[in-house]
């Protein structure tokens, strides 16, 4: 996989990245949407021709989307093959069939630390007897691609400023300066004069917020957004 995090923050890249997950997974499209959730903005990158995403967003087929409708309200992934044939459905996909796309279709849905929301959709590939075959070949794959992608999106430009600053109270960050230059719990409290329970609740809060399993994760993460220091 390309290491998007080297890359600039242009199109190019991500289209790139798009490109070469059609090409591992043996699918003929790729997309990534992602949301920020303080204005609700979608950013997109697709593989799709220049005139379906015209007509996409022409259309705001975006807003009724059923395939991005419901895996903004999921967890796992969606396959597109089992989604409702209803209105919206038809709507959307009567159009799509005009430009050579077809139902079989995967979405990972990703969910950050902040709020944010990000979707890794493939498209097309073998016809629908083989499609639930290859979803379960591929799906595993598709899922680290997914928070790939999507991290790296998040961590980019203005969307990631936004998302990632100030995140932390002055405490919080006070106790995390302290554990990365060594300093034991026991230590913190004795150095901030402050009970070892409360040096761990500020801790728990950090680990949170940065969306870190760990205090090694949480200090790794915070040093990564230069809220603090390393040693």
């Amino acid at each position: 996989l390309i290491d998007l995090s080297d890359q600039p923050h242009e199109d190019r890249p991500f289209v790139d990245f798009l490109r070469q997950v059609c090409e591992t997974f043996g699918v003929e499209h790729a997309a990534y949407a992602g949301m920020n959730p303080f204005d609700r903005s979608i950013h997109g990158f697709v593989t799709y021709s220049e005139e379906w995403k015209a007509h996409y967003a022409d259309n705001d087929l975006a807003r009724i989307d059923p395939t991005l409708l419901r895996a903004s309200r999921s967890i796992a992934p969606v396959n597109w093959t089992r989604l409702p044939r209803d209105t919206l459905f038809d709507r959307v996909f009567r159009d799509a069939a005009d430009f050579g796309i077809t139902t079989n279709g995967l979405t990972i849905p990703v969910r950050g630390p902040h709020g944010d929301v990000g979707m890794l959709s493939v498209n097309g590939g073998p016809d629908a007897a083989d499609w639930d075959r290859l979803v379960r070949e591929i799906v595993g794959g598709l899922q680290s691609a997914a928070v790939h992608i999507h991290d790296t999106v998040m961590r980019s430009g203005e969307l990631g400023r936004v998302l990632h600053t100030a995140q932390l109270s002055a405490r919080e960050r006070e106790v995390l300066q302290w554990i990365a230059v060594g300093k034991t719990q026991a230590d913190v409290g004795d150095i901030l004069s402050i009970s070892g329970r409360t040096v761990e609740v500020h801790l728990r809060s950090a680990r949170e917020k940065l969306g870190a399993l760990t205090t090694a994760q949480a200090v790794a993460r915070a040093i990564g957004m230069g809220l603090i220091y390393p040693a």
